[in-house]
């Protein structure tokens, strides 16, 4: 289903604040961070001509977060980076001087984090990002997850250290759960969703996603045409629109945002032209999109900046996966998971409906961008959906 954006405040410049964030400043800000953070290094951008052929488009182009900091997803870049500017400011205010980057190592801001706790609630990789940011700094971390995430997603946040907290019912539940506690114990929460009053963190973590648009526009050959950007609250897709439109203004790529026909808060959102919850319904594949509550952050920057809003099938999704994993005419294999494959399940879904595809004006002509948020975090799941097993995608 396809909502092309038709809210009062498309097409105005972003609030201030919002592109003091995630405009250029903000992304040169991450970019300093990154360059000086160990094992970092620009993730890959894939070209699939092959693909692109198939699909009757000029060209498609796909940014691979599955190789992102050795967390396998695009929330390595949000999270943890949120956590290390919030140590950062502390030690500053308490030791009266600058701390950057490579004051981290210093015992005396390391004695500052170790008084630090930092929660958050996750379907999986958020969690993992703020852990691995904790366990960076020397603070402590507790992560709550719903009983919707697997064992073996659980157990890839403890290993950075972290405390696990089970909490009945939905994402949207675990995030109110860990406010709930992290208030009554003094703790930061790390959210990748902001709510009323409580948006400069969010914001810090949207910073750190428009790293991905930054090194994408180092390796493009030109400008895309189109942009689709999965969405789960909204915060990538949020920082992506930014840079988008804060580097190529009125020419920017028409911009959709992507989001499972079975948790779409954010469409819902933009049909009522404001920030709605959604009603709880069946799981969908597309786990770590499971979201019925949209960032409002995240949709003061979509309004502005999103063309239109789409929703995609469990089928679009797992059709993206095996494609991804299946290249046709020399294309590189991509290991994508069920929701960092959701960017090319919505081209799919608006290439298959004629009054979509001319809507979003796709043909012959249209050069795509998509972003894999994420690689195969649930291996067990991801050897399920598409028959083969991540090592042997990646093998080639």
């Amino acid at each position: 289903m396809l909502l092309i954006n038709t809210h009062p405040e498309y097409g105005l410049d972003l609030d201030p604040a919002d592109l003091a964030m995630l405009g250029p400043e903000g992304a040169a800000a991450i970019g300093r961070h990154l360059a000086r953070r160990a094992g970092h290094a620009p993730t890959p951008l894939h070209s699939l001509p092959g693909l692109a052929a198939a699909l009757g488009i000029a060209g498609l182009h796909v940014k691979d977060e599955g190789q992102r900091l050795g967390l396998g997803s695009f929330k390595a870049l949000g999270g943890a980076y949120a956590v290390i500017r919030l140590v950062q400011e502390a030690a500053a205010e308490r030791l009266g001087r600058t701390v950057d980057d490579a004051d981290l190592g210093d015992p005396a801001v390391r004695a500052v984090a170790a008084g630090m706790t930092f929660a958050c609630a996750t379907d999986g990789n958020h969690g993992r990002s703020v852990a691995q940011g904790a366990q960076l700094v020397g603070a402590r971390s507790v992560v709550f997850v719903h009983g919707g995430v697997s064992d073996e997603r659980v157990a890839a946040i403890a290993r950075f250290g972290a405390e696990m907290v089970r909490v009945a019912g939905t994402y949207d539940d675990s995030i109110v759960e860990a406010a709930r506690v992290a208030a009554e114990k003094g703790w930061t929460v790390v959210s990748d969703t902001s709510w009323e009053g409580y948006e400069r963190i969010p914001a810090l973590v949207m910073q750190g996603y428009t790293a991905i648009a930054q090194e994408a526009f180092a390796a493009l050959p030109e400008r895309p045409s189109h942009v689709f950007v999965q969405a789960g609250v909204g915060g990538i897709a949020a920082a992506l629109a930014a840079q988008m439109l804060t580097r190529f203004g009125t020419e920017r790529p028409f911009f959709t945002v992507v989001e499972p026909e079975l948790a779409a808060c954010l469409f819902e959102a933009a049909r009522q032209g404001r920030p709605v919850r959604i009603a709880h319904g069946a799981p969908t594949v597309m786990a770590m999109l499971e979201c019925y509550d949209p960032s409002p952050l995240a949709l003061r920057v979509l309004f502005r900046a999103a063309d239109a809003f789409l929703t995609a099938a469990d089928s679009d999704a797992v059709e993206a996966m095996n494609r991804l994993a299946r290249p046709v005419a020399g294309d590189p294999a991509i290991v994508a998971g069920e929701s960092g494959a959701a960017g090319l399940a919505g081209l799919l879904a608006a290439l298959r409906q004629p009054e979509t595809r001319a809507a979003l004006k796709l043909d012959h002509s249209s050069r795509v961008f998509l972003v894999n948020t994420e690689g195969a975090t649930d291996p067990a799941r991801y050897a399920e959906l598409v028959g083969l097993s991540p090592e042997a995608v990646a093998a080639g």
